[in-house]
């Protein structure tokens, strides 16, 4: 995906390390859901810092943009896109923390779990 930046110089996009397209990889393989389900990457309202992080499979909607990275496609609202311009999704496995995390310039606070944002 390439790389563009909006007027307010936040970068746009979501990239994926190796560990978590690898990850999600093998979610989709399990998931192994209808066609129309898709990788989602989103956020909502909630959360100790005030926006929580969306990983799920759901079908697409009229407002979403359809992307294509490391050959995997998800959905991203583009209403999200603003708050997710240039995160990068990771998957760890270490013995305190497995899971995704999630790399946000655009976070002034994050909590403790690095689930929610603000």
């Amino acid at each position: 995906m390439e790389d563009l930046v909006l007027e307010s110089g936040i970068k746009k996009g979501i990239t994926l390390t190796p560990g978590a397209a690898k990850e999600i990889k093998r979610l989709i393989a399990a998931e192994n859901s209808a066609p129309d389900k898709f990788l989602r990457i989103g956020v909502k309202g909630g959360g100790c810092a005030g926006f929580t992080y969306i990983l799920e499979f759901d079908t697409r909607k009229e407002n979403d943009t359809i992307y294509e990275l490391d050959g995997i496609s998800f959905i991203v609202d583009k209403a999200h896109e603003l708050y997710l311009g240039g995160t990068e999704v990771d998957f760890q496995q270490g013995l305190n923390s497995r899971g995704f995390v999630y790399k946000n310039p655009n976070a002034s606070k994050t909590c403790g779990c690095g689930e929610s944002f603000g």
